[in-house]
């Protein structure tokens, strides 16, 4: 399955570009605008997946935007905005949003709900496989080998981040981004859980978890 696209609608450009940043980070093909003038465009030529859309932009604001992607197209919808009255929250659900983030988020928790989405429309793939490895992410079972591995909720988060990006080098800023949602904890920290994780996998087969000095972790069935 290919990288799930995903368009950024969002007029400050700080915001847009740490959550470009952290899709790209979470294996998306990301593109970002500051509005939505060319958002209908957008929807035939980048042909995405899901559109997180802010509500207060200049020109067209985010429930006219919806209201435009709905005569269009069926893509996911999570709409990013500062209001959370209840009557908003509303409004975006009736107009066919299929989440609603409220400003200021934590960008782990906006790649987390991007992902929810993702998966109910079938672009995310809720088994992955590495080796004799099996994550059912969404079940949140694990097992190697035949053999069910018991895993902390950030284990989980840590071990399926990796496996959706096997084979590649993930470094400790990333992932202290994506699984924790911050980049100013200790590194160790992601050394204790990465030690932890891995000594589990292990009780079951041969390493799979490799550290690559000076630039991070990666997961693959291969040896080092």
């Amino acid at each position: 399955m290919d990288a799930a696209r995903v368009v950024i609608v969002e007029d400050s450009e700080a915001i847009r570009l740490s959550v470009e940043s952290a899709l790209a980070e979470a294996g998306y093909t990301v593109l970002g605008r500051p509005d939505g003038d060319d958002l209908e465009q957008q929807l035939a030529t980048f042909r995405p997946d899901l559109v997180v859309l802010d509500v207060m932009l200049p020109g067209r604001d985010g429930f006219a935007l919806l209201e435009l992607i709905r005569r269009h197209s069926a893509v996911g919808v999570v709409l990013l905005t500062a209001r959370d009255a209840v009557d908003d929250r509303l409004r975006g659900f009736g107009g066919g949003a299929d989440d609603y983030v409220v400003k200021p988020f934590v960008l782990a928790e906006l790649v987390a709900r991007v992902e929810a989405v993702l998966r109910r429309l079938g672009r995310v793939q809720p088994v992955i496989e590495v080796g004799d490895l099996v994550i059912d992410a969404e079940a949140g079972v694990v097992h190697r080998g035949g053999a069910p591995i018991e895993l902390t909720a950030t284990e989980l988060r840590l071990l399926v981040f990796l496996a959706r990006r096997r084979d590649r080098v993930v470094g400790k800023a990333q992932l202290l981004t994506a699984v924790w949602g911050y980049d100013d904890y200790a590194a160790n920290l992601v050394e204790v859980h990465i030690s932890a994780l891995r000594r589990k996998l292990e009780e079951h087969g041969p390493r799979q978890l490799h550290t690559v000095r000076g630039r991070g972790y990666v997961l693959r069935d291969e040896p080092a």
